[in-house]
């Protein structure tokens, strides 16, 4: 066992909570906006009051468009932001006073995913494991292991993160997060990029870690079927309000629905391809 998972382990309270509980948060950003003056800003609320909970072992997916919020729910849930209002527990650590507590348990992967450029995929992964108290022996053989359990080919684990596309960068962001066995994964768009193939691959892993160690897994996305074969749960977050979160049948039963996709537009109002011009604009700042 590693120094960070028995940290993970110590960091459990011995009372019973809930993997992750939602109560009322709330997060809004101000930008500048020169339309309205030179020294302007609006603001923007990013999430409005979202409640929910997480039991040990669920996979959640949350359901949204560009601008909806997700992104900003995982940036809370991992404490790279502070909260307006509300409050974000993680097995009952508050993720602004028990930071790092939580810390120890959640790991996310994102889309905008960083790494050392220079690096290979392997030097990343080390490099990442290292801060995690994981030394070369115990990394030697996990390090290629995981990397062709996501399907990174091995022939290009020595090349620079720079020469890789997208997708493959996101295939070792996943590996990053998964170096850990995380008690709490946070998934933001973790196969957006992804050619068909590469990304039935990561469902199938992301599957495989669920059922193998007991992860929890919050995974936000925009791809029905995705949100579907892989969660118990389907949450539906539109313009920062989480309208709800039921098993899949249980949504298309309550908006008298045939597809997931027409329950969203029962929901929203609006159809699921349609992103806000403004969602799209400020989605880096805001989603």
């Amino acid at each position: 066992m590693t120094n960070i998972q028995q940290a993970a382990i110590e960091a459990l309270p011995r009372r019973t909570a809930p993997a992750v509980d939602v109560r009322d948060l709330s997060k809004e950003f101000r930008r500048r906006d020169r339309k309205l003056g030179r020294f302007a800003h609006r603001k923007r609320v990013a999430l409005d009051g979202v409640s929910f909970t997480m039991q040990r072992g669920e996979t959640v997916a949350i359901l949204g468009q560009n601008g909806s919020g997700k992104s900003t729910l995982v940036r809370l849930l991992s404490t790279l932001l502070l909260p307006d209002g509300g409050s974000a527990e993680i097995f009952g650590h508050d993720v602004v006073r028990d930071a790092r507590a939580v810390r120890r348990l959640v790991n996310r992967v994102s889309v905008e995913a960083s790494f050392f450029k220079k690096m290979s995929s392997s030097e990343n992964l080390g490099y990442a494991s290292r801060y995690y108290g994981m030394t070369s022996r115990q990394t030697r053989d996990l390090i290629p292991q995981i990397l062709g359990r996501v399907g990174f080919p091995p022939d290009r684990r020595d090349e620079p993160m720079e020469s890789l596309s997208r997708g493959m960068q996101q295939k070792v962001a996943l590996a990053r997060a998964l170096l850990t066995s995380p008690v709490v994964l946070l998934l933001d768009e973790p196969t957006t990029g992804l050619d068909p193939r590469s990304k039935l691959e990561v469902q199938e892993f992301i599957r495989e870690i669920r059922s193998s160690h007991d992860s929890t897994i919050l995974l936000c996305t925009h791809d029905l079927a995705e949100a579907e074969t892989l969660a118990e749960r389907v949450g539906i977050l539109d313009r920062g309000q989480l309208l709800a979160v039921e098993p899949a049948d249980a949504l298309r039963r309550r908006f008298g629905a045939t597809t997931l996709e027409e329950a969203f537009f029962a929901a929203t109002g609006r159809a699921f391809e349609a992103d806000d011009e403004e969602d799209d604009e400020d989605r880096e700042v805001f989603a």
